[in-house]
């Protein structure tokens, strides 16, 4: 097990994830009465452990607890979270191993959920509090030769945040447990679109370092651009821990890719800082912006005679500012991310934990989800404070990908307490991961919390808290002084929604971030037209997962929107009747029951996708004012009724699956780099042409007011040039379309090099819409396709691939046709040959289908 380096006295590795490790449940607590009868002897005498990971997954694994994701399953587990667990395991040293005869051994844990207290031969070791941060305990001196014992032993975090909030006294926050009062993943404890399943484990890796002399305890490092005359130069800074001996040390840097090689040394210090002055760097952009050339950084910590510790890290050169320039006339400031100079409209997503479970996630699946998110045109990814400081594995992607990151500070939706035993350690896990994730080009922005500063302003809190501190000081001060301590090479913003001034409201259209929840909440979406914003950290819309994740998760006989199942799986307030209402004044109500459930299941993902194209487009029409829309949220951490455009499944085989909703669909189409969108302009109706790309678009606009039928009753053609990062309009006005609701009409718009607008001039419940008559034919090829020839208008037309194969999707979905026209549907990874049947509803819907599971007829 122990990986040593051909380096000689380098660091050396016994990664205890390799050693067996045995759960077992301590018996002698209250709760331990809660335990099923069932678990309760085989919990006694122990089950294996799988390190990384926690307890649910060990308790799924040994078959002592059904899928928590499935029916009903969330809230018969509440025991699991109210135990206290014991992680047991035994490794083996012979006097030779690096651990008895190097001169220093360390216990490394790089993450432990939450309460844990660690003994190692019999004597304890350490006691921790915090899952967001790692830690390093000497212990050479408890190692022996021959069996080793270690135990972690996890107490139940619910009963120490309740401990905590007994001591101090409570502080306010949203749901139902107090999360606020331990350092621990808040949405773990239940939120509006996640089940409250407390996990305790070792939940990152897990190992014993040896090491001689020093050792590089820590490694910040920063590469930043300047621009030159014949291109890019680069600037790496490197900030350097060092623990040990240091007399005649050196540390030695070397920096090498695309055609580029440069070395430095300097001597070596416990704090040793050095800048390298690159010349002719490739910059690092967001995938909309540029390209992303990644170059490979090694440390190395040596003395004469030998190298003491080697590091490696790689980065990517870029620059990044925020602007917040007060505007000439007053009453409001910029709010504009730059990258190496040049203004980025954010095209974003809020980003949740991918699984309930995170030790799960793979390498491979955070590339999964995140290849997906950039093939929705999603350039930003917000963190959100609820939830974990993402894998390194995380931001591997985002830096090759060329996704832009916002990371909050996890300090979500609640007052915080600014003195101990929580202070300490939110300073400590900020540090920690401050300096952990520096290198990645991706990261952009850091954020000091979620919704804390509108909760104080606007949740009743001051009345609450009568003085008390609240976090103010963590965001106002703690953080901006780490931040410019660790990584001046970031902007700092202080939470979301955010003013950037104490005097003015948190969440205000003119300054800073805003988050939009009114509409969802109480509002209709075409409420988001009242907004103008300078960039919209938060805005959404609910929609149910998609059919085949619904197949797996409840049973045929629960599959209706007011059952049971349904109900365990739609966590926020009031949600499904926030689903009829948003339904309301737009499309058709689906029949209540089993009867009304692919309707129901069609309209609502469409009704969500609508809303939030709305939102962006309206928005993205207004760039130069608003500079990013970050839609609440890309993905699920289980099967749920949410926001996400990415619901959490399940294969036949077990494997986690992410589908796509229809809105994935829409935020392809909404974050395209060139948008053509209608949009009112007071008056009438007018073009915007949006062009976020990198080179003119110089199209030839063609718009049309045509009847229902198809019929052009009037047209205009006009050439027009849009410079990049840049927007233009055209009236429509001579097309005699008012604001008026009109049934018998619709605007088209389009452009060479955009997907076409198409805009009712009424709500689809109320237009003069005909009967779908459609016909499709099946194509072969790799994957089937679907071509589908209107002989009417036909609204909205999608093909719901997963109901062929579970596994396949349509390359496009809410296609409106007119007749004559034809779309074509790839089945993308389709496995099996759609029969006739299939080509019908539910499977091939349109809004104005009147023929049920018939699907369209000629």
């Amino acid at each position: 097990m122990w990986g040593a380096s051909t380096a000689p006295m380098s660091v050396n590795t016994l990664d205890l994830a390799q050693s067996p490790w045995v759960l077992t449940t301590v018996m002698d607590t209250p709760s331990a009465s809660a335990i099923p009868g069932s678990a309760r002897a085989v919990l006694g005498a122990g089950i294996p452990a799988n390190v990384p990971g926690v307890v649910h997954t060990d308790l799924l694994a040994a078959s002592l607890i059904p899928d928590p994701y499935l029916e009903r399953n969330e809230s018969a587990q509440t025991w699991v979270g109210d135990q206290t667990w014991r992680y047991t395991t035994h490794f083996e040293l012979s006097a030779s191993d690096p651990a008895l005869d190097d001169d220093h051994a360390d216990l490394v844990c790089d993450g432990l959920d939450t309460v844990a207290t660690l003994t190692l031969n019999g004597e304890v070791v350490a006691h921790t509090a915090n899952q967001h941060r790692g830690y390093r305990f000497a212990v050479q001196r408890l190692l022996r030769e021959g069996d080793n014992e270690l135990v972690i032993e996890f107490a139940p975090a619910l009963a120490a945040a309740r401990a905590t909030e007994s001591e101090i006294g409570a502080l306010p926050h949203v749901e139902k447990y107090p999360f606020n009062m331990i350092r621990k993943m808040a949405c773990n404890f239940g939120w509006d679109w996640g089940p409250a399943l407390i996990t305790a484990g070792i939940w990152k890796s897990i190992r014993i370092e040896s090491w001689n002399i020093a050792r590089i305890a820590s490694a910040s490092v920063l590469a930043t651009t300047t621009p030159s005359a014949d291109g890019w130069g680069g600037v790496l800074d490197l900030t350097l821990d060092l623990e040990g001996q240091l007399r005649f040390a050196a540390v030695t840097v070397r920096v090498e890719g695309h055609d580029l090689r440069a070395e430095a040394g300097m001597i070596a210090e416990e704090t040793t800082s050095y800048r390298l002055d690159l010349q002719r760097v490739q910059p690092w952009w967001p995938h909309s912006m540029g390209d992303q050339p990644l170059y490979d950084v090694e440390i190395v910590l040596h003395n004469d005679v030998a190298i003491l510790d080697t590091i490696h890290r790689r980065v990517g050169f870029r620059s990044v500012t925020l602007d917040t320039t007060p505007d000439p006339a007053g009453g409001g400031a910029r709010f504009v991310i730059s990258i190496n100079g040049v203004e980025m409209f954010a095209r974003g997503a809020n980003w949740i934990p991918d699984d309930c479970f995170p030790s799960r996630i793979t390498p491979e699946r955070y590339r999964e989800r995140l290849d997906q998110t950039r093939e929705a045109n999603i350039d930003f990814l917000r963190i959100w404070g609820g939830g974990i400081f993402e894998a390194d594995a995380f931001f591997d992607a985002c830096d090759e990908l060329g996704i832009a990151v916002w990371q909050d500070m996890l300090l979500a939706c609640a007052a915080y307490p600014e003195q101990d035993p929580i202070s300490t350690e939110i300073e400590a896990e900020v540090r920690d991961n401050v300096v952990r994730l520096s290198p990645h080009p991706s990261l952009v922005v850091w954020n000091g919390c979620n919704e804390n500063l509108w909760g104080f302003d606007s949740w009743g809190w001051i009345d609450e808290l009568q003085g008390r501190a609240w976090g103010a000081g963590y965001y106002y001060d703690l953080f901006p002084r780490i931040i410019a301590e660790l990584d001046p090479s970031r902007p700092y913003w202080y939470g979301s929604p955010g003013s950037g001034q104490r005097a003015i409201h948190a969440n205000n259209d003119n300054f800073g971030t805003v988050h939009v929840w009114d509409v969802w909440n109480a509002e209709d979406y075409t409420h988001y037209l009242q907004y103008s914003p300078r960039f919209v950290a938060e805005f959404g819309f609910q929609g149910p997962a998609t059919w085949a994740t619904w197949n797996h998760v409840v049973a045929p006989e629960e599959r209706f929107a007011e059952s049971a199942t349904m109900a365990a799986h739609e966590k926020a307030q009031d949600g499904l009747a926030k689903l009829a209402r948003g339904l309301r004044e737009h499309l058709p109500a689906p029949a209540a029951g089993p009867e009304g459930f692919d309707d129901w299941l069609y309209l609502t993902q469409l009704n969500q996708a609508r809303a939030v194209r709305f939102g962006i487009e309206w928005w993205r029409s207004m760039r130069g004012r608003c500079m990013g829309t970050v839609v609440w949220q890309i993905n699920d951490c289980w099967p749920v009724s949410s926001w996400a455009a990415l619901d959490l499944g399940v294969d036949a085989e077990g494997n986690a699956v992410a589908r796509r909703k229809p809105l994935w669909y829409a935020l392809r189409s909404a974050y395209a780099d060139r948008l053509v969108t209608i949009q009112p302009n007071g008056h009438g109706w007018e073009a915007v042409l949006v062009n976020d790309g990198t080179t003119d678009w110089i199209p030839t606009v063609h718009a049309e007011l045509r009847s229902l039928n198809g019929t052009i009753e009037r047209s205009l053609v006009q050439a027009i040039a849009v410079a990049p990062r840049s927007s233009a309009r055209v009236s429509l006005d001579d097309l005699g379309a008012s604001l008026q609701p009109d049934p018998a009409r619709v605007l088209v718009a389009s452009a060479e090099g955009a997907e076409r607008c198409v805009r009712l001039l009424a709500e689809d419940k109320e237009a003069q819409l005909p009967d779908a008559q459609f016909t499709t034919e099946l194509v072969p090829g790799r994957y089937p396709t679907v071509m589908v020839t209107a002989h009417s208008f036909v609204r909205s037309l999608c093909v719901f691939a997963d109901r062929i194969d579970e596994l396949s999707w349509a390359d496009q979905q809410m296609v409106d046709l007119f007749p004559g026209e034809t779309a074509s549907f790839e089945l993308v990874g389709c496995r099996t040959t759609p029969t006739d049947d299939q080509l019908a509803a539910p499977v091939v819907r349109a809004v104005n289908d009147r023929t049920g599971r018939m699907g369209g007829t000629v």
